[in-house]
């Protein structure tokens, strides 16, 4: 007849392992290029954004303009400082950053999202302020495509009854 097991050490004992049972853990590594830089690419909607980042005094150029240039509505600069404020980094990294496609909130969208997976690969210790504000999660709401007999993705062509 075969053993009862109530506890988890009956189990282990029956499987014949003594040892417990927990992972091994190793520590992330930082990665980074011959520079001392981190890249990543952030992706939002259809903008494609490359991210290099490296120690510095906080400048963040995106396509050769200044951040302030380039985005120019103050909200999207907001968000492009969120990954900073998040891990309490500001102004100790410099950001450079190529981004295409899609409409200025979609690629700030984006840089944000390359911004801070670059972050937590230069310093892994971020990762847990970062993941836990959701900001390494890449946003995959993207626009409907348009189906055929209707005016757009969703909307029908006016009815008429005569």
């Amino acid at each position: 007849m075969a053993e009862e097991i109530n506890t988890l050490e009956d189990l282990q004992a029956v499987a014949g392992e003594a040892a417990p049972m927990t992972e091994v853990m190793t520590p992330r590594e930082p990665v980074r290029d011959e520079l001392g830089r981190s890249y990543a690419t952030g992706k939002r909607k259809d903008a494609i954004a490359r991210v290099w980042i490296k120690p510095g005094s906080g400048k963040v150029v995106v396509n050769g303009k200044e951040m302030n240039a380039y985005f120019a509505r103050p909200v999207l600069q907001m968000i492009l400082r969120q990954p900073f404020q998040v891990a309490g980094v500001e102004d100790q990294f410099d950001v450079q950053a190529t981004v295409k496609g899609g409409g200025l909130s979609g690629q700030a969208g984006a840089v944000k999202h390359g911004i801070s997976k670059a972050l937590q690969l230069y310093d892994p210790s971020l990762r847990g302020a970062l993941k836990a504000a959701g900001f390494l999660t890449r946003d995959s709401r993207v626009v409907e495509r348009k189906k055929y007999g209707k005016a757009k993705a969703r909307k029908s062509f006016q009815f008429s009854k005569r």
